[in-house]
């Protein structure tokens, strides 16, 4: 691990410099967009920490079908893979990069014994507690599963810059800003608004008006 790395794991994790002495403890992996990391059903090979890029987390059905369950960025932390090394499981989803990406794997071993600084075992239970509010969010979306089309046609009623706050929208379609938020990041994803403070301009209402038909009559 060259010093840039190191400076970089500093700013992201600044609680890992207590808890690991050695930078032995952590490999590098520099991968292009599209590469699989980690399997369901495989052993956790350990804990990731992403210096650049970002990674999608989904669980596959029999069917075939996926379900994004979120996404890790710089500075974030994988449920799954923590989880796993929590209770020495294998993996219940997959991991793969969407846009290129650089991480550091801490191993399995120094995971568990950097958890008994008190800084690092902090910072791994408040992210482990968000994502598991991300995770609740997505359920309830399920439960509601056109509430994407209404979040679309709401924008449509605003014209081209909706000036509103997502908990404003959230309030109007009855349901929770986290949700909205998700949603908001997954149209802007797609190229479908852009989204700054307090405003989310239209950027392809076609797109949006199709999905807002999709909304039950």
């Amino acid at each position: 691990m060259n010093s840039t790395d190191l400076q970089a794991l500093a700013q992201l994790y600044p609680s890992l410099a207590e808890a690991v002495s050695a930078s032995d403890a952590l490999t590098v992996m520099e991968v292009p967009t599209g590469t699989t990391l980690f399997r369901e059903q495989e052993p956790c090979g350990g804990f990731p920490l992403l210096l650049s890029g970002e990674v999608r987390v989904s669980r596959s059905a029999s069917s075939g079908r996926e379900l994004e369950l979120y996404r890790v960025v710089p500075g974030d932390m994988c449920l799954v893979s923590s989880s796993c090394l929590f209770v020495d499981q294998p993996l219940s989803a997959h991991g793969v990069s969407v846009k290129p990406t650089r991480l550091a794997l801490l191993s399995p071993t120094a995971f568990r014994e950097a958890l008994a600084h008190a800084g690092f075992r902090d910072f791994v239970l408040g992210l482990f507690a968000a994502r598991l509010a991300d995770l609740t969010g997505l359920i309830e979306a399920i439960a509601f599963q056109r509430l994407d089309s209404r979040l679309a046609a709401a924008l449509l009623g605003h014209g081209t810059q909706v000036h509103a706050t997502h908990q404003a929208l959230a309030d109007e379609l009855g349901t929770v800003r986290e949700i909205v938020t998700r949603l908001l990041h997954r149209f802007e994803r797609d190229g479908w608004v852009e989204l700054s403070r307090e405003c989310i301009t239209v950027r392809d209402s076609a797109a949006l008006r199709s999905l807002a038909a999709l909304q039950p009559r």
